[in-house]
């Protein structure tokens, strides 16, 4: 086992693009529930627009701006800000087609080594999503995709959304345990930076394509984290 990690008892781990593939089943739901309401639809451009919503809507949140509400109600405002974008009036479009659109996030696909490189894991460590994800949107992922976590955690449980301290730290108190004890997984460098200055161990696991193939960011570390995989099964034949 990988020294830093002789004290870690849990691992959390960021969802959106770390544990499954946001952008493609995105994109697939998109052209599906939206081709006869939005024209010359791209659905990959529609699921990165949507997408790009995400920080800004949270900081709102982060910022005290507004109370907090679950990720479901920011995707849901989100997706109109995009329709509306593309100069398509939200409420042209039924609202049950909405509705069901705004579920694609609750039906996103897992990386190929996510299932076993979590149940390898799983064998050594609590394991739990520590991710912006509303509790019910977290649990129909896991249904879906078959994701052995130990239990759901993360910003509508923290009442906090990454990077605020609180999210980290509250998931930490709930565990039981003391920072140190608890390790980030994530395929993104700030939520690693967030968690380390907090005292949680860290760990980058690649994701070169979560935002298709021409990504430009998060394709290697940018500090020294404890571990450094290439996937879910790499991850666990370094610390498991």
């Amino acid at each position: 086992m990988n020294a830093g990690f002789d004290s870690v008892e849990a691992l959390v781990f960021d969802m959106f693009g770390t544990v499954v593939d946001w952008r493609e089943s995105v994109a697939a739901e998109v052209a599906v529930h939206l081709r006869d309401h939005v024209p010359d639809l791209v659905p990959r451009e529609f699921a990165d627009a949507w997408r790009a919503e995400y920080q800004p809507s949270m900081e709102r949140v982060r910022n005290g701006e507004r109370e907090f509400v679950r990720l479901d109600v920011l995707h849901r405002e989100n997706l109109e800000a995009v329709l509306e974008g593309l100069g398509v009036i939200p409420s042209s479009i039924p609202a049950e087609v909405l509705d069901e659109t705004n579920l694609a996030w609750h039906r996103l696909d897992p990386w190929p080594d996510a299932v076993p490189g979590l149940t390898r894991l799983k064998r050594s460590f609590i394991i739990a999503p520590l991710s912006n994800a509303n509790l019910r949107l977290a649990l129909d992922v896991a249904k879906r995709a078959g994701l052995p976590w130990d239990a759901v955690l993360g910003a509508e449980v923290a009442r906090a959304y990454k990077p605020d301290p609180d999210a980290y730290l509250r998931t930490v108190d709930i565990l039981g345990l003391e920072p140190h004890q608890v390790a980030m997984v994530a395929a993104h460098n700030s939520d690693l930076a967030a968690a380390q200055a907090l005292g949680l161990r860290t760990a980058f696991v690649r994701r070169p394509t979560e935002h298709g193939p021409e990504q430009t960011t998060d394709l290697e570390p940018s500090s020294a984290w404890d571990v450094v995989a290439d996937d879910f099964e790499d991850l666990a034949d370094q610390i498991g």
